[in-house]
């Protein structure tokens, strides 16, 4: 067991222990959200046909090669297409197909005049210029070949990538299966809303903010509710939770007092001990462990301390056991625009707002960074990275944060 682990080490500890669940196929309808299990080659070009970007008329460079403004060339309108249907005829010297967007380029057409760049005299389409081959036209498979790697394999279906497996003709799409995430807290002073509020009582905020991250991750959740502080509870929702789910998330019970039982109750479990205690602040106790092949992160009591550790260790073991690729959080540069005061003996992690001011990102302090603040959390959108051993940090000073929710 590693005591005081450093972050990355801690964060490689639990991945090692982390794998997707097994591949299921579902239908695209239902697929956003999940991850791709497997590498989508296009079984067809896209588009599909050569076609149209605009409203105008399809003919050929060759013909109009000598038009002036003074000596325009006039072909003849011989035929109109529109979207969903193609030309009876192909272009023949002279001629013009009147052309709507998205509609088939007709056979020997090799450019497309806009409407607006143009004179009709009844059946006549006047053009007053030369026109380079190519132009105005989507050629098929200029978006995806037939036989290109159309997405990768532990690739997040977004809306967008809907889009484009609709397009290439895809009913269905292999993803990884729900990872299983089973939740509980730790602690006699925990009750849960609407419970009238008692002395010494406080409510339970932890399980549901995780509960919601997990599930903006894409999990599947469990909720185990409060265990009380007593080692033979804890011990019996550890079992619990390892009987119902794929990961063991848990809050409280991990420092070292007198109360502190989730890690006698994890041995009464049998799992093995992978690290206790984080060499950074917030979030230093929290503990990581695996038993019967399932990971388990037990997080501090204190709300800020268990997300922050829960951005920086649980989502990218999360992420691992959904089948994401890219699972580490996204770091960006920025520039300090509030004072800090505090020297940082530890790594320490700062709750910012980040917000870009043209092409600079600026930080802006989000408020109380007391292991315990929650509108902090919920009002910032990064974590500043300092290092140990860092005094007080001035505004205008260029600093590193890690994203943990989108840029203002």
């Amino acid at each position: 067991m590693k005591k005081n682990a450093a972050l990355e080490e801690a964060r490689q500890l639990l991945l090692a222990q982390a794998a997707p669940a097994g591949e299921r196929q579902i239908f695209l309808a239902e697929a956003a959200g999940s991850v791709l299990s497997r590498d989508v080659v296009a079984p067809l070009n896209l588009p599909p046909f050569d076609r149209s970007p605009l409203d105008g008329y399809a003919l050929r460079a060759a013909d109009v090669r000598q038009a002036s403004a003074a000596q325009p060339v006039a072909l003849r309108v011989v035929e109109e297409v529109r979207a969903g249907f193609v030309a009876s005829q192909a272009v023949g010297a002279g001629c013009a197909v009147k052309i709507m967007t998205g509609a088939p380029l007709p056979d020997r057409a090799d450019v497309v005049v806009p409407f607006e760049d143009v004179a009709c005299r009844g059946d006549l389409v006047c053009i007053t210029e030369p026109l380079a081959s190519g132009s105005n036209i989507i050629y098929a498979g200029e978006d995806v070949a037939a036989g290109d790697l159309a997405a990768e394999a532990g690739t997040l279906v977004t809306p967008p990538l809907v889009g484009l497996l609709a397009a290439l003709g895809m009913e269905t799409v292999p993803v990884y299966g729900k990872c299983r995430v089973a939740l509980f807290s730790t602690g006699d002073e925990l009750l849960e809303p609407p419970q009238a509020l008692q002395p010494g009582k406080i409510y339970n905020s932890n399980l549901h903010s995780l509960r919601a991250y997990c599930r903006m991750v894409g999990a599947e959740t469990v909720t185990l509710g409060t265990a009380v502080d007593e080692e033979t509870v804890i011990a019996a929702r550890l079992e619990e939770a390892l009987l119902q789910a794929d990961l063991v998330m848990t809050t409280g019970g991990v420092s070292v007092g007198d109360y502190d039982l989730l890690p006698a109750a994890l041995r009464k479990v049998g799992a093995k001990i992978l690290f206790h205690g984080l060499d950074m602040k917030p979030g230093s106790p929290a503990m990581g462990a695996v038993c019967r092949g399932k990971p388990i992160l037990a997080l501090s009591g204190n709300p800020a301390a268990a997300l922050i550790a829960f951005e920086l260790l649980g989502a990218p073991l999360l992420k691992k056991m959904l089948g994401w690729k890219n699972v580490l959080p996204q770091r960006v540069g920025a520039i300090l625009d509030d004072d800090f005061a505090k020297t940082s003996r530890q790594r320490r992690f700062v709750r910012v707002r980040l917000e870009a001011q043209g092409m600079q990102l600026h930080a802006k302090l989000a408020g109380s960074q007391s292991n315990g603040a929650l509108q902090s959390m919920a009002v910032s959108n990064a974590l500043l990275d300092v290092p140990a051993g860092s005094g007080p940090l001035k505004a205008g000073q260029s600093v590193e944060a890690v994203l943990t929710g989108p840029l203002a």
